[in-house]
């Protein structure tokens, strides 16, 4: 057996994209537009598991997030036995830095050096853990929390 991917249904297809890819980072591998069924399903995986499978086309498919679009459908409810998709980053500053720059709220400071939470367009929560852990930076070590994670 082995893990595959995490479904998340999104509301606004662009606007996912836009904060899983453009601003989170992750990497499209795949899409499927389904007219009959109307609704879109787009795989994304981390840039080090795309340049993985890109060189070596037959490697096994790294875990990934499938992003659900339900062309009639407008807006999801959270369920409350979902609670985050995590990701390790190599400098956890750097991303929630970058992450606050393209507009996205820091939901859960990385004071620790170790953990930041944030969220996407649909409110997915999303933890970033430091690969190791940084010694506590300003301004993040006396910043806040912001709503919940």
């Amino acid at each position: 057996m082995r893990y595959l991917h995490t479904m998340v249904r999104v509301s606004d297809l662009d606007a996912s994209l836009d904060f899983y890819c453009a601003k989170l980072g992750l990497v499209e591998l795949r899409r499927m537009e389904n007219e009959k069924g109307r609704f879109t399903l787009v795989f994304l995986v981390t840039p080090d598991d795309a340049a993985r499978l890109k060189a070596d086309p037959h490697a096994p498919e790294s875990p990934a997030i499938e992003l659900t679009y339900n062309w009639d459908e407008k807006g999801y409810a959270a369920g409350r036995n979902f609670g985050h998709l995590a990701y390790r980053v190599d400098d956890i500053y750097e991303v929630c830095k970058r992450l606050m720059a393209a507009g996205v709220i820091i939901n859960r400071p990385p004071r620790d050096g170790h953990m930041a939470f944030v969220r996407s367009p649909d409110g997915v929560s999303i933890e970033l853990l430091q690969d190791g852990v940084l010694p506590p930076q300003e301004p993040w070590s006396s910043m806040p929390n912001t709503g919940s994670w």
